[in-house]
């Protein structure tokens, strides 16, 4: 195995294990499905080689950031419509970049 494949398989069993987890409430089945969706694009993009290290890094920040903004709003056990909403516009955003980062000229040599 080279280097190159060892570091790309490490990233992306951080990547998974960072992710991953139980939801802490039902609140947003629609939401964990986005966002295991998105983490799997990622992981392809690593893959592939269509994202850079630190695009992949870039990425991966912004999932963390929309799985804190969902712990916080299903902190008080309810996750309010106008919460749902932010949630949703935010993964619409981390989609968007993603498919940027992704389809960009920028290829991990």
């Amino acid at each position: 195995m080279s280097k190159r494949t060892t570091v790309i398989s490490a990233a992306a069993v951080a990547l998974s294990m960072l992710l991953s987890g139980v939801a802490l409430a039902d609140g947003t089945p629609r939401l964990d499905k986005r966002e295991h969706h998105q983490r799997e694009r990622i992981e392809q993009g690593m893959k592939s080689g269509e994202l850079t290290r630190p695009e992949a890094h870039r990425l991966v920040h912004g999932q963390v950031q929309l799985r804190k903004m969902e712990r916080h709003a299903k902190a008080d056990g309810d996750v309010t419509a106008r919460e749902r909403a932010r949630l949703e516009w935010k993964a619409d955003k981390q989609s968007a970049r993603i498919y940027r980062q992704k389809h960009d000229a920028q290829t991990r040599n």
